[in-house]
């Protein structure tokens, strides 16, 4: 499931999201999907590949920590979630 997180500052303009995912791929690795934008807008995205699912979620907590330390929260589960 990813994790789909915002951070809204009107003051400084910003109104952004980010969000994280992980997912095993048909070949037996796994990727860290990142996208971001800003709100509203489509945004962009980025791929990483990894062997195991362990480096996977490592980098994935790692962002995701980082993006918390910058004033991002989490409104709730992604619209782009699968249910």
């Amino acid at each position: 499931m990813a994790t789909r997180m915002t951070r809204i500052d009107p003051q400084q303009n910003m109104a952004r999201w980010y969000e994280i995912d992980v997912q095993p791929t048909l070949f037996g690795e796994y990727t860290v999907e990142r996208h971001w934008g800003r709100i509203g807008a489509v945004g962009q995205s980025k791929t990483f590949w990894f062997s195991n699912e362990d480096a996977a979620d490592e980098m994935a907590k790692k962002v995701t920590s980082t993006k918390v330390r910058r004033g991002y929260l989490w409104p709730g589960p992604s619209p782009h979630a699968a249910s």
